[in-house]
């Protein structure tokens, strides 16, 4: 039996975690949410191919390339949340199951922020629970690929 596959997408800024904003963000870096995704991943019998940009057509090249390479997405679209209909279409056209995390969560932050575009493609929203939002998306997606109920 094949591992399902993974796609973590890490949206813009992400690269700076542990630098930016650390009183919404936390401290720990980037290199160590990567270690976090691989380690629950691995956990749960799957494989996480991460990948992150700050760069809206690179995320979607990169969500059009996960079709008939992928079992799932996990997608932090970070700012292109709130203004990224090309992400959303993305996510649309690949059909894959799709779940939507943020380290924070944006209904507490500015009004601008309560707008996800992406949702409207993605099955199931983690929000606010810092990396464990990642290792909930994965749950879910694993059950959901399983055939068991998510």
């Amino acid at each position: 039996m094949n591992k399902k596959k993974i796609l973590v997408i890490n949206g813009p800024n992400l690269n700076l975690l542990g630098l930016r904003e650390p009183s919404i963000y936390g401290r720990k870096t980037y290199t160590e949410l990567e270690d976090y995704v691989n380690q629950c991943a691995h956990a749960l019998g799957l494989d996480a191919v991460l990948f992150q940009s700050n760069h809206e057509g690179v995320i979607v090249d990169r969500i059009q390339a996960a079709l008939g390479e992928v079992d799932g997405i996990v997608i932090n679209p970070a700012a292109y949340t709130h203004t990224s209909i090309a992400i959303l279409d993305a996510l649309k056209a690949v059909g894959l199951p799709a779940v939507e995390v943020h380290l924070s969560d944006p209904e507490q932050r500015e009004p601008f922020r309560r707008v996800s575009y992406t949702a409207l493609a993605c099955e199931r929203r983690f929000v606010g629970c810092g990396f464990e939002g990642y290792r909930l998306a994965l749950e879910y997606l694993n059950e959901r690929l399983s055939g068991r109920k998510a």
